[in-house]
């Protein structure tokens, strides 16, 4: 195993994924070896909220401490589950799919450890419907964890069991939130309940339920048998750990790097990713896939980690960035990414149901030739009313992100719509 690349260093070239035996091989089911038989449920949990790793799925929440908010013991007999959230429909993110398909037995011994640190004896993983090579090589991967005692009754000789099951999701983004998929799990309709209770204490058929995204699951065995310490040594700011970044669009070499936290954006897309493709100059970017905000030149140098790319004005999201160019419309660019958010709407909540689709025409109507300056002060005054609090979930909020910044760094974009009556680029 690469301790610089804990996640990716062990991967085949070729894309296969790796067997049991090759996983094993490199180290692998010897965390979950150590945690069940070495270390109590409160010292795994411990290890990992010392490591400071935070959810790797969007939010950033600290793991550890997500897990230390489940009620332990006597407390709340009965049963507990782990969730692992591999539904990865954000627009521009594909760094979930890389990790199931490249190396499965790593995220199963990650949600073993994450199980026993919280005392659950069921856990699933919640894939997205698309991903049929990532089902495949998990389905294999479990039964063969199955045939070698790692995961049934009483694993590695210890009085802990885990069932783990693989449900195939029906498809939809919202089932990204993570009440949302717990409504999808018990056959309900994907809407996302208000909190609290939170899921730590009320979560799937009303029991105590962890949901983690597979990045952060893919980390706890490489935590559980390095230490914390190494962890937060992994990184080039104060939040431990390397980041699975992403780039996608017109650039010499799209794809997804193994990097440390805090790694500048400048060197992921110029470094890593090539720079941009002969004929295309850089215009701006969403850092962390299709619900950010965009940055722009003057944050190139700007540290990938939560801290600062919030301070830079976004969120670091799941680090999959999608490239704006200067031959891309950033009108039809939001317009559309609007539309895919308006589709995605669980439609519970009027802002979301009806605004999203309202302010999708209103971006397609800049193309049309039919927009007025008008229209650029309703569109902003539509920023601050779909936004965190005044919706029932942060779907609508993350939609609008994208507009709110494009009508700061694209203002004259709009304009020469309007100037023009319609796209320029057309």
């Amino acid at each position: 195993m690469n301790e610089a690349r804990p996640l990716t260093g062990a991967m085949r070239s070729d894309r296969r994924a790796l067997t049991i035996d090759e996983y094993e091989g490199v180290g692998g089911y010897q965390a979950a070896r150590k945690a069940l038989k070495e270390m109590s449920p409160k010292e795994v949990t411990a290890v990992v909220k010392d490591s400071g790793l935070m959810g790797r799925g969007g939010a950033g929440f600290l793991t550890g401490l997500k897990w230390s908010l489940v009620p332990m013991d006597d407390v709340s007999p009965g049963p507990k589950y782990l969730i692992c959230n591999g539904d990865e429909m954000e627009p521009g993110a594909f760094k979930d799919r890389y990790l199931m398909e490249g190396n499965p037995h790593q995220l199963i011994e990650g949600m073993i450890c994450a199980a026993y640190a919280i005392q659950a004896e069921k856990a699933f993983i919640f894939l997205r419907a698309q991903y049929f090579e990532a089902k495949e090589r998990l389905e294999l991967a479990i039964r063969d964890a199955h045939k070698k005692g790692y995961l049934g009754e009483r694993i590695f000789g210890s009085n802990f069991s885990l069932d783990l099951q693989l449900h195939v999701s029906g498809g939809r983004y919202i089932c990204g939130e993570e009440t949302a998929l717990i409504s999808a799990l018990e056959g309900q309709r994907p809407v996302p309940r208000s909190k609290p209770p939170f899921p730590g204490v009320s979560g799937l058929f009303g029991r105590p339920t962890v949901v983690n995204n597979v990045e952060t699951l893919s980390n706890i065995s490489h935590i559980v048998n390095h230490g914390a310490d190494w962890f937060k040594g992994l990184s080039k700011t104060d939040q431990g750990g390397t980041k699975i970044f992403g780039v996608s669009g017109h650039v010499n070499r799209p794809g997804l790097w193994e990097l440390p936290v805090g790694t500048t954006i400048r060197e992921v897309l110029e470094v890593h990713a090539g720079g941009m493709a002969d004929g295309y100059k850089f215009r701006g970017l969403l850092p962390g896939g299709g619900s950010t905000d965009f940055l722009v030149e003057q944050h190139l140098d700007t540290p990938m980690d939560y801290q600062n790319i919030q301070k830079a004005g976004s969120r670091l999201g799941t680090a999959t960035m999608i490239i704006l160019d200067d031959k891309t419309c950033p009108i039809g660019f939001i317009a559309n990414l609007m539309k895919f958010f308006a589709q995605e709407s669980c439609g519970f909540c009027t802002p979301c149901r009806e605004g999203l689709p309202w302010l999708a025409r209103m971006l397609y109507s800049f193309d049309r030739g039919k927009a007025t300056e008008r229209d650029i002060d309703i569109l902003q005054e539509q920023t601050g009313k779909i936004w965190i609090g005044k919706t029932y979930c942060a779907h609508a909020p993350g939609a609008i992100e994208p507009l709110a910044s494009g009508l700061k760094y694209f203002h004259k974009d709009f304009m020469d719509h309007i100037e023009h009556k319609g796209c320029p680029w057309s």
